[in-house]
């Protein structure tokens, strides 16, 4: 599918620096190029070598990932032919994309094991680095509940730090304790760590934690008046989904062409996304919240129940809304 318009040049080819004050970056063909205006949106880093034993191990052994294009299969074929004993799923310290992800294969692969008849000879452990299921309060409060009906243990502030594939042994450090804890399983789901790229980590973009340094409203980069980011790289303080990119670009570029014609930037990102989580097959919580964690919902219902209809929604428009709306700039 081609969606760049008519005057559009695709340089293919992918950024290595910036030289901000010099209006000028660096490609990985040893290019360089010049520009008057620079939006920054490159998306997330997935580091598998930062957990020992990951990448080697990854699909085979009953260690899948969802995050992994090469290996997503393996995950169904994991769960589909596991029969009993621990199954185990991780969420990270720091960013991911969708933050809902790691909680959402656990889910489904749960609703498996109990539609297979499983559950009584299976244990599904759900082992992360924060400190509830969910920032929101009013879908934490949904999720937790659904976690004790279906018997699932959530052991919170632990964050994988190695994994022993031979042995089946997964180590966990406490975040507050710093306590080590080694735990056996069957199969293993594993949300790997991420970051900003290396370019941009290394770059006089980047803060002090490697993001693309913007302004949360404007999204406007706060030292480069020329420079816009958005997406899974930049600074800004909200998760990093689809929904979210959606918001942020009709505000970056309301701003963008403020700017270009000499005006203030007025537009304003209220930190908006949203994170479907399909707690069962057939059954989905629509979460949506700005950067308060105030909820922001669509639908004139209370979204933190879990209902068949939002599964739908998920499973059916949203696919439509991405490639139809989204990526043609109608939605």
């Amino acid at each position: 599918m081609i969606l760049f318009r008519k005057g559009v040049t695709w340089i293919r080819d992918a950024v290595l620096s910036f030289e901000p004050d010099s209006n000028r970056l660096h490609t990985r063909d040893d290019n360089q190029f010049t520009y008057d205006w620079l939006i920054v949106a490159p998306g997330i880093q997935i580091n598998w070598g930062k957990i020992p034993g990951l990448k080697e191990s990854l699909g085979r052994n009953q260690v899948c990932s969802n995050y992994s294009y090469q290996h997503v299969d393996y995950t169904w074929e994991t769960i589909r032919n596991f029969k009993e004993g621990t199954a185990l799923f991780t969420h990270p310290a720091g960013a991911v994309k969708c933050g809902g992800a790691p909680q959402k294969i656990m889910y489904l692969a749960e609703d498996w094991f109990r539609r297979q008849g499983l559950r009584k000879d299976t244990e599904v452990v759900f082992a992360t680095a924060l400190p509830k299921m969910f920032a929101v309060a009013k879908y934490c409060k949904t999720l937790e509940k659904h976690v004790v009906e279906r018997g699932i243990r959530a052991l919170f502030r632990h964050n994988l730090i190695s994994l022993n594939p031979e042995k089946k042994e997964a180590t966990f450090e406490h975040l507050e304790t710093k306590e080590k804890r080694v735990m056996p399983y069957d199969m293993i789901h594993v949300t790997p760590t991420m970051s900003a790229p290396d370019f941009i980590k290394s770059s006089p973009l980047a803060n002090a934690d490697g993001w693309v340094e913007v302004d949360k409203e404007t999204l406007g980069h706060t030292r480069f008046p020329n420079v816009f980011g958005l997406g899974d790289a930049s600074s800004l303080p909200t998760s990093k989904t689809g929904a979210a990119v959606r918001k942020q670009a009709p505000a970056l570029v309301a701003n963008l062409l403020a700017v270009m014609s000499g005006k203030l930037p007025t537009a304003k990102y209220d930190g908006y996304t949203s994170c479907p989580i399909p707690t069962a097959r057939g059954r989905l919580v629509l979460a949506e919240f700005d950067y308060n964690g105030t909820p922001c919902e669509t639908f004139p219902f209370d979204q933190s129940k879990e209902r068949y209809s939002m599964y739908l929604l998920k499973k059916w428009l949203l696919p439509e809304l991405y490639w139809h709306g989204m990526l043609r700039g109608r939605a």
